[in-house]
């Protein structure tokens, strides 16, 4: 399957992407922060790849992409949102599965609320929380390492202690340098904007979703609350809250073999709503 490369120039950056020639929905691969598109390999290295267009862009301030042009404004989970919006506009795609992890995750629920593309959401490692500090502390474990997703400027320690949390002792050797060449002014940006409860609520854009929602984890994640997305009153929520096994953050990296059947089957769930229209929730309960 022919995978092309190209940058999208956008207000906010330039976006470097990749993309497969697959016949089916465009599926749009948000990476989480401190990453880059290179983590999705193995959805490219799949027959995702070939049924669907598989996009997948580094956000500002990571991996081929630029650093953002105004940091203070578009490191926020509104302005890579926005960036994302861009460049769905730029690919002229008007109907889009999006799967976001971790900082992804947010950055694609804050997508949905303000891009009409978005018709099927997955998330991983990224529970929808409500505005402000109360928000935050329901949906992520509080404990030291998470002052690592605020930290701006990273050592080598700092910096193989991340990797550790994401991808547990399979990481492919390239991604500490991804790590390490992320602007760290957005970890900054983007924790004080969740504090301060700027953008969405995303717990509401959630709940209140007209899309099918996916919500996919690992069952060892270090950094959310699973107990969390059993509180959501997602009336669109496709199956129920898939819980990976032998994976911590990143099981669509760890258990692509478990992770991308899931996806796969999501993209079709989504594509036929849209033949029938019939609203996911009603064909679970047999009502429509």
């Amino acid at each position: 399957m022919a995978v092309s490369h190209r940058t999208i120039r956008t207000p906010q950056a330039d976006l470097r992407l990749s993309q497969s020639s697959g016949p089916g929905v465009p599926l749009v691969l948000i990476h989480g922060s401190g990453s880059s598109r290179a983590v999705f390999a193995r959805q490219f290295d799949s027959p995702l790849a070939a049924a669907h267009r598989l996009i997948a862009f580094d956000l500002p301030g990571h991996g081929e992409s630029s650093d953002a042009r105004d940091p203070a404004t578009d490191y926020t989970i509104a302005g890579l949102a926005q960036s994302a919006a861009q460049l769905l506009d730029g690919l002229g795609i008007d109907r889009a599965v999006v799967f976001g992890w971790s900082l992804g995750g947010h950055v694609a629920i804050e997508l949905a609320s303000l891009h009409p593309a978005v018709g099927g959401l997955m998330l991983t490692g990224a529970p929808p929380v409500s505005k402000g500090p109360f928000g935050m502390l329901r949906g992520f474990h509080a404990h030291w390492d998470m002052l690592l997703a605020s930290k701006k400027t990273y050592s080598e320690r700092d910096a193989e202690r991340f990797e550790t949390l994401c991808f547990g002792d399979t990481a492919d050797p390239s991604f500490r340098k991804t790590i390490l060449r992320t602007d760290g002014r957005l970890r900054a940006a983007v924790t004080r904007g969740m504090l301060t409860g700027k953008g969405a609520d995303q717990r509401q854009v959630v709940e209140q979703a007209a899309f099918p929602v996916a919500i996919v984890n690992g069952e060892n994640d270090p950094f959310v609350r699973l107990g969390y997305f059993e509180t959501l009153a997602c009336g669109s929520l496709w199956e129920q809250c898939h819980i990976i096994s032998g994976a911590g953050h990143s099981p669509f990296w760890e258990r692509a073999d478990l992770f991308n059947p899931l996806l796969a089957r999501f993209a079709e769930a989504v594509v036929a709503q849209r033949v029938d229209g019939t609203p996911l929730a009603s064909r679970q309960a047999g009502t429509g």
